[in-house]
C-alpha cells in the first residue's frame, strides 16, 4: 500500500466540501451545531486525506470508515435532524460515500489472504 490512490484525493474533496457546504448550503442558523458538526468532521476527514497522501496505511481507511459511520448518524445524535434537513442530507450522503470509499480501498488493498479450506 506504498502507492498513491486516487481514493485519497476524493477523500480529500469530500473533507474540503464539508468544510465549505454549511457556506454553500446555507446551513449556518439555529444553534450552529450543524455547521459545527460539518467543519469538524470536513478538518479530520481531509487532514487524514494529506496524511494518506504522503503515507497510505491501512489504518487510515479503518478511520475513515469509522468516520463515515459517525457522519452517518451524527444528525440523529446531535437531534439536528428535524430542523436542518439541507445539513442532515449532506451529512447522510458524505457519511456513505466516505464509509464506500474507505471500504472500496479496503477491499482493493486486503491485508491478509483469504484461508482455503
Amino acid at each position: 500500500m506504498e502507492t498513491k490512490r486516487w481514493q485519497d484525493w476524493a477523500m480529500l474533496a469530500f473533507g474540503g466540501w464539508l468544510i465549505i457546504s454549511p457556506f454553500v448550503l446555507s446551513y449556518i442558523s439555529y444553534t450552529g451545531i450543524a455547521a459545527l458538526n460539518s467543519y469538524f468532521f470536513g478538518v479530520v476527514v481531509a487532514a487524514i486525506a494529506i496524511v494518506a497522501l504522503f503515507y497510505p496505511k491501512m489504518w487510515e481507511e479503518w478511520v475513515n470508515l469509522a468516520l463515515g459511520i459517525l457522519l452517518i448518524i451524527s444528525p440523529f445524535l446531535l437531534q439536528y435532524f428535524g430542523e436542518e434537513i439541507t445539513a442532515t442530507r449532506n451529512h447522510v450522503i458524505l457519511g456513505i460515500l466516505i464509509a464506500a470509499d474507505a471500504l472500496w480501498v479496503m477491499l482493493q488493498y486486503p491485508t491478509h489472504k483469504k484461508l482455503r479450506v
